[in-house]
């Protein structure tokens, strides 16, 4: 009997011995586990992006992971057909956890329900994010009935880039925000300066065929695009129709050059980088390209205005981070999703001559650093009013395209304003009604 209390008394102290000895063997990073023994939650998202913007966020991925050992965060990026491969794996129950979307692709998640509403999260008092921190024409199509379902990750408000070298060889001595800050910057100051490039051999202003460039020439003269019942009204509206003639008058001058006629191969952005082209429209994706080149004189100034203020409303691009309704990991990819949209996240991917503006207050900075451009303020100030594509357009399938590629056509064939306007008109009201009836 003593013999056997003490074979148990040796096989507990064994035990004892062995099990911590194994625990810390099972808690070898390299097994998936965290530092306290339990499974790591796993954790994937997805988004598009060109290389420079790939680095930056598996940069921030990694911090993340770094700083969170109980989760693993994987970044998937998705090259090409972005829209179309995510809803086949949301359909497919394959979708990563989070994921960036687009204005139009934000409304299909939000009615077929493949996304999670992120009000709540947002609003408990561990969110590193709150909705009041993101300025609000930027939500977009990201909320509807008041509540939200994607994050701006950050923004890019339409600015004009402005081309020093081309407007002081064209003879042009007072510069543009000279005259914005003065109240002068208007549709005439600027056909004026076209004028003049013009004459010298240059090109104008190039204008690209996109919802934030049209819209911003409209919003500058206080126009309207739809009304608040969500009819397109840009056909009727004087001041829209004022703007969209503005434009047709000077692209008939050849004031303004349609992207699309340029010589192929050719872009706004290589026009100005070659000095051929005094304006062009942009948001800040354009300065880690144009800051590296050493010789090219540059800077920024808001949309010239018809209305006696200084600045208006311009267009801002922006896409959201969501949550994936199927996810197994809702908190733990909120938290994700919060810091990467935060303002210490926002700060942490675009320092440095990033390509975006922030999206929430709080992480100016970034934009202001180094002063490229000059006038880099007037980001911030378009940042402030500016609006994101109405989720009354982006909210139709293909309504969009539909009307720029009417408009494409009215450029490109010489076509008549009036007939394009009101045919514009009739098609996006068409495809209105329509969708509205069949999701009722």
């Amino acid at each position: 009997m003593l013999f056997k209390a003490k074979g148990k008394l040796v096989l507990v102290m064994l035990c004892a011995v062995m099990v911590p000895l194994m625990a810390s063997c099972g808690g070898d990073g390299g097994s998936g586990a965290a530092g306290n023994g339990k499974e790591k939650v796993k954790i994937k998202w997805a988004t598009w992006g060109n290389p420079g913007e790939l680095t930056r966020f598996q940069e921030f991925t990694k911090d993340y992971n770094a700083k969170h050992p109980e989760v693993e965060v994987e970044l998937i990026p998705v090259p090409g057909e972005y829209e179309q491969k995510l809803l086949t794996q949301l359909s497919g129950g394959t979708a990563p956890d989070a994921f960036y979307s687009g204005d139009g692709t934000m409304i299909k998640l939000i009615e077929n329900g493949s996304v999670d509403e992120l009000t709540p999260y947002m609003k408990s008092p561990g969110s590193p994010i709150k909705p009041e921190d993101v300025f609000e024409g930027l939500w977009g199509a990201a909320k509807k009935d008041g509540k939200i379902y994607g994050i701006p990750v950050d923004c890019n408000p339409m600015v004009m880039w402005v081309n020093k070298k081309v407007l002081k060889d064209a003879g042009i001595t007072e510069m543009p925000w000279d005259l914005q800050q003065k109240g002068l910057w208007t549709w005439d100051a600027f056909k004026e300066m076209t004028d003049k490039l013009r004459a010298a051999g240059k090109y104008g202003y190039v204008l690209e065929n996109s919802w934030n460039h049209y819209y911003s020439w409209v919003s500058s003269n206080n126009g309207r695009v739809y009304d608040e019942k969500g009819n397109f009204v840009a056909d009727q509206d004087p001041k829209a129709v004022e703007a969209f003639q503005f434009l047709y008058d000077n692209i008939q001058s050849k004031n303004i050059t349609f992207a699309g006629t340029l010589p192929k191969g050719q872009g706004a952005d290589a026009m100005f980088m070659s000095n051929q082209v005094g304006f062009a429209a942009a948001g800040r994706w354009w300065l880690p390209v144009f800051k590296q080149n050493a010789n090219l004189e540059y800077d920024i100034v808001p949309w010239p205005t018809h209305t006696g203020k200084k600045i208006e409303p311009a267009g801002i691009p922006t896409a959201f981070m969501v949550l994936n309704k199927a996810s197994k990991h809702k908190q733990e990819t909120f938290d994700f999703i919060s810091a990467f949209t935060s303002k210490e996240g926002q700060i942490f991917r675009l320092q440095g001559g990033g390509n975006a503006v922030p999206s929430v207050s709080g992480a100016d900075q970034v934009v202001m650093e180094g002063n490229l451009p000059e006038h880099a303020q007037y980001f911030l100030d378009a940042r402030a009013i500016g609006f994101a594509l109405s989720p009354f357009e982006a909210g139709i399938p293909g309504l969009s395209s539909d009307i720029t590629s009417e408009l494409e056509g009215l450029w490109l064939k010489n076509g008549d304003l009036k007939s394009t306007l009101k045919k514009l008109g009739e098609m996006a009201n068409k495809k209105i009604r329509e969708y509205k009836a069949q999701n009722k």
